[in-house]
């Protein structure tokens, strides 16, 4: 398996290129079908007196989903450690999600009377999380207005080319990136969707019933 390492705001030193060969042999172990995997240091330092640190970021590719992990510590080896235990941690879980599939097999089942999914570890979002959703009641946190100087903190934005597939593989996508919610296309119905993590083991699932913008109203 090929690595990468990209430093941003710190040298990659050699002893440090060896550690993460090292740890690459464990993830290809978990993960015999991984092409690449991109290790990113970044170092920051901070103005306040708050204690410099140092972010690993892993992007593991291949043949199959993309799976990410990062982790932050004042000293970039454990960094690197916390980083490489989250991504064999997630590898793990989708290992034995696929074993149990493959065990257990079982399909979707939808009731149309009650709105119920049977036959895989969903629950349907509320009446209210809809109505939220739809009418844009999305709670702010404005902060104290009076305070000179405010600004709204600023918010990163990314884009994604669309990508049609089903609940159940929207949700193991998600536990890949260990991410609390995933952004696809329903196959089954052509509607933008998300999966989003619930307490415990459960997961949710929110869907735009429309991809057409409404049409404007005269004033």
């Amino acid at each position: 398996m090929e690595t990468s390492i990209v430093g941003v705001g710190v040298g990659i030193t050699d002893r440090f290129r060896s550690v993460v060969e090292d740890k690459a042999a464990r993830i290809e172990h978990l993960a015999p079908r991984a092409q690449r995997v991109d290790v990113k240091v970044t170092h920051r330092a901070y103005h306040n007196g708050r204690v410099e640190d140092d972010t690993v970021e892993l992007t593991l590719t291949g043949k199959g989903p993309i799976v990410r992990a990062e982790a932050t510590d004042g000293d970039k080896f454990t960094a690197l450690d916390l980083a490489v235990d989250k991504l064999c941690e997630q590898l793990r879980r989708a290992k034995d999600k696929r074993v149990d599939a493959r065990n257990h097999p079982r399909g979707a089942k939808l009731d149309k009377g009650s709105g119920a999914i049977q036959g895989i570890d969903l629950q349907p979002a509320s009446v209210d999380v809809l109505r939220a959703v739809a009418t844009g009641e999305i709670p702010i946190i404005t902060g104290n207005e009076e305070e000179e100087g405010y600004t709204p903190v600023v918010i990163r934005t990314k884009e994604f080319e669309p990508e049609w597939m089903s609940v159940e593989e929207a949700v193991d996508r998600m536990e890949l990136v260990g991410h609390d919610f995933f952004l696809f296309v329903d196959a089954r119905t052509d509607h933008p969707s998300v999966v989003y993590r619930r307490k415990g083991w459960d997961y949710g699932v929110i869907s735009l019933t429309t991809q057409a913008a409404p049409e404007a109203v005269a004033s």
